[in-house]
């Protein structure tokens, strides 16, 4: 899309100038920096995504500042946490998952492969029972599961199976994705439902409309497909993406939702993410993400950034106002690289 290279670079180059911390190496929280807030809790996820952007800043422009940019961010994040990448968070180990394996494909080195396979060992220690299955969200709850923690664990095991060719891994993919497809998807519409069981009552929680449980089930099923050939993995991503225009999409102005900030303000950057590869696919409704996106980036371009600072908000309709999180600046520039390429 014309113009959106070089406003890519220039949202990256902001981001990292912005947030990136020396001493801590990892990414602040929050631009400006609020007093105090430098040590708090800085949400291990959010770093992962941090090292997902970079890694798209690479394939965008091969420029190697990225992947060293990225290189540094693992090695802080790993030593922030306490010199390993396993969390207690399963969730957050498949996000990081999913970056280091990135790093790997790119860098060829091999601690990033070990550290993929670490974390997918320690993952897979979350299937359990409880209902009916499925892995668990917390090492601390694991009777509680959701969306976030299963789709995108599919997505690791898939493409574990496509790099390395471990049939468990594939067999692992299949398993999880049928688990999240029958619990946790509306047979109806497609459209996928966050979690159950979250308060112990084994209810699901219908009401949590988030935009990134749809891109993650949709990028299941894609790289599902693209493994087995099998036309109704295909078919279900399709339904899903169509699900999401339907709920989650404005219908007059063609905008993802304000999902907020702290960890919501990363939901619309991972949905953007895997629409990127259905439209890709070629598959049908590409054309109308396809549009989607762009009329999401031409009101980001025109009225949502502020210009002075490159700052970013939860609004991709207008400049934010006052100290922005790093989450919410993530999802804006997964949305400027997404158009970028």
């Amino acid at each position: 899309m014309s113009g959106w290279t070089e406003r890519a670079e220039e949202l990256q180059e902001f981001f990292y100038r912005h947030y990136w911390n020396e001493r801590t190496a990892i990414m602040n929280q929050w631009y400006p920096l609020k007093e105090g807030t430098e040590g708090e809790n800085y949400y291990y996820w959010w770093q992962a995504h941090a090292i997902d952007v970079l890694v798209d800043g690479w394939e965008r422009s091969r420029d190697e500042k990225y992947l060293e940019r990225a290189r540094e961010l693992a090695r802080g994040l790993k030593a922030s946490n306490g010199g390993t990448y396993r969390h207690d968070y399963y969730d957050d180990m498949e996000w990081t998952a999913l970056a280091l394996l990135r790093m790997y494909d790119h860098t060829g080195e091999e601690k990033y492969k070990l550290a993929v396979l670490d974390l997918w060992t320690d993952i897979q220690t979350a299937w359990n029972g409880h209902m009916g299955g499925g892995l668990a969200w917390n090492k601390n709850q694991l009777d509680y599961k959701n969306t976030p923690a299963n789709a995108p664990a599919a997505i690791l095991a898939a493409r574990l199976h496509a790099r390395f060719g471990a049939e468990e891994d594939l067999a692992w993919a299949k398993r999880i994705y049928e688990w999240n497809l029958e619990n946790l998807v509306d047979p109806e519409t497609g459209f996928v439902w966050d979690g159950m069981n979250r308060i112990g009552d084994g209810r699901i929680d219908y009401d949590w409309a988030f935009t990134y449980c749809q891109g993650v089930m949709i990028g299941a099923g894609l790289e599902l497909h693209a493994l087995t050939g099998e036309s109704r993995y295909l078919r279900e991503a399709e339904r899903t993406a169509q699900a999401t225009i339907d709920r989650l999409v404005d219908p007059e102005t063609g905008m993802l939702p304000d999902e907020g900030i702290d960890d919501t303000g990363l939901f619309k950057g991972i949905l953007v993410r895997y629409v990127k590869l259905l439209i890709a696919s070629g598959a049908e409704g590409a054309e109308a993400w396809a549009d989607i996106l762009r009329r999401n980036g031409e009101t980001l371009r025109e009225r949502g950034i502020d210009r002075a600072s490159g700052a970013i908000g939860p609004s991709w309709s207008k400049p934010p106002a006052g100290p922005v999180q790093l989450s919410v600046r993530l999802s804006g520039v997964m949305l400027a690289e997404a158009l970028a390429t």
